[in-house]
């Protein structure tokens, strides 16, 4: 034979060989000799909603062994039957077949938990399992939840749906899907414990004439909060709109209870009154409380991790009194101070301006990460400005010393020993 007829016979050889050494035939049976390694030990759900769903979770299967190895099947252990669902490496079958994962490679499991509604009134867990041909498994559980769920049907004229003062059932946790609304003539009483979750888009309005009485208690706090809990989405701001006390609603009261993960938290309009007390604020893309010409009184309020602590906009009435304003917020470059006060904001039609009757501050903290100053004054001659900070310290203001947060990173906002703060501010 002719070298150069060696030379192609030698060529074709190898990449002959090249070829075949990643066929179907290279790869290991699934006898339980590669055992495969995950990055959890359990892929677990927090509370699911029955009806709702989840978000869907992610595991990846590594194969650090020295053999390519395929799996025959990859499937649930509760089979058609199961409240999970799963996504293998892109095969969405029941059973997931002829899964391939090379020598130091891996794959991608995503999980989806759906619960069907039952008459459990408290939370309950349903577990799986996903199976791997090899003879490994992992378990799956998740913490499911009844509720009442409040949603616009498609033959509703409005864009809200009307809450039910007199039939509301304090035993199970309330979703809303859409914006919802308490009528004119109407009272909304929550007590401790009473749990509210909102879906992106929902809103709580009090209407004109329509009131609030939201009375918890320390140990079980009245909660407001997004109704995805799962991973980052537990503290992630503006996943809801907010509590909106519509023109004119009066007697407002919350007292206990903890608002987070909206757009604003507590927002009044002109000629509302409310009293918060004794609640946390916390989570908002926007502001934690937005005053339009409205009444607001608070006392030991903790209002962190928003956008801006408190925003007053075209005057009204305030007063707040052992609270604490903080701002360290960290999701995108903040615009604003941690407390705005102004008698008048912009509008399509101009400005548009109220006296600001009062903005009186006793024993608060009003405290962040602007050197300059954490209090921003805006006003126009047309209207009076009045506002004091008494015994509060202020960053920029007359008493500027830190406080000394334990640790605002970890949202630890209790004093060290040593803070010249101690006395005044929230008490937890």
């Amino acid at each position: 034979m002719k070298p150069l007829s060696l030379l192609l016979t030698s060529l074709l050889l190898t990449s002959l060989l090249l070829t075949t050494s990643c066929t179907a035939d290279s790869f290991e049976v699934d006898d339980g000799s590669v055992r495969l390694e995950f990055s959890a030990d359990t892929l677990s759900f927090d509370t699911v909603f029955a009806t709702v769903g989840t978000a869907t979770r992610r595991i990846t299967v590594y194969n650090r062994s020295s053999s390519h190895l395929r799996l025959s099947s990859v499937t649930l252990d509760g089979g058609r039957s199961s409240r999970f669902r799963l996504n293998v490496d892109g095969d969405t079958s029941l059973v997931a077949k002829d899964i391939e994962i090379e020598s130091g490679d891996s794959i991608f499991i995503f999980a989806q938990a759906c619960i069907n509604p039952g008459d459990q009134r408290e939370p309950f867990l349903v577990e799986d399992a996903i199976l791997f041909s090899n003879g490994q498994r992992l378990p799956l559980t998740a913490w499911g939840r009844n509720a009442v769920y409040h949603r616009r049907q498609p033959s509703d004229s409005t864009w809200y749906v009307a809450i039910d003062c007199q039939n509301w059932d304090h035993s199970l946790p309330h979703v809303f899907l859409d914006p919802a609304a308490v009528l004119e003539g109407n009272t909304l009483t929550l007590s401790a414990g009473d749990e509210l979750y909102f879906a992106d888009g929902a809103l709580l309005v009090i209407d004109s004439a329509a009131r609030l009485i939201a009375q918890g208690s320390a140990e079980r706090p009245i909660l407001f909060t997004s109704l995805r809990q799962d991973g980052w989405y537990r503290f992630l701001p503006g996943q809801w709109q907010t509590l909106w006390f519509y023109n004119h609603s009066v007697g407002n009261i919350i007292d206990h209870a903890i608002v987070e993960n909206a757009v604003g938290g507590l927002r009044g309009y002109p000629g509302s009154q409310l009293s918060v007390s004794n609640t946390v604020i916390r989570n908002m893309s926007d502001c934690g409380i937005i005053g339009q010409s409205a009444t607001i009184n608070g006392r030991n309020l903790l209002v962190y991790d928003c956008l801006a602590s408190l925003t007053v906009l075209s005057g009204g009435s305030y007063g707040f009194s052992q609270c604490t304003f903080a701002n360290y917020w960290t999701y995108n470059a903040r615009q604003l101070e941690t407390v705005v006060l102004s008698n008048c904001m912009s509008t399509p039609d101009g400005v548009a301006g109220g006296h600001l009757h009062r903005a009186d501050f006793d024993d608060c903290i009003v405290w962040g990460t602007y050197a300059s100053g954490e209090l921003l004054l805006n006003a126009i001659d047309a209207y009076d400005l009045n506002y004091s900070f008494r015994h509060s310290i202020v960053r920029g203001g007359e008493w500027d010393e830190d406080p000394l947060f334990t640790n605002p990173q970890e949202d630890d906002y209790t004093l060290q020993e040593e803070s010249p703060a101690t006395g005044i501010g929230y008490q937890f």
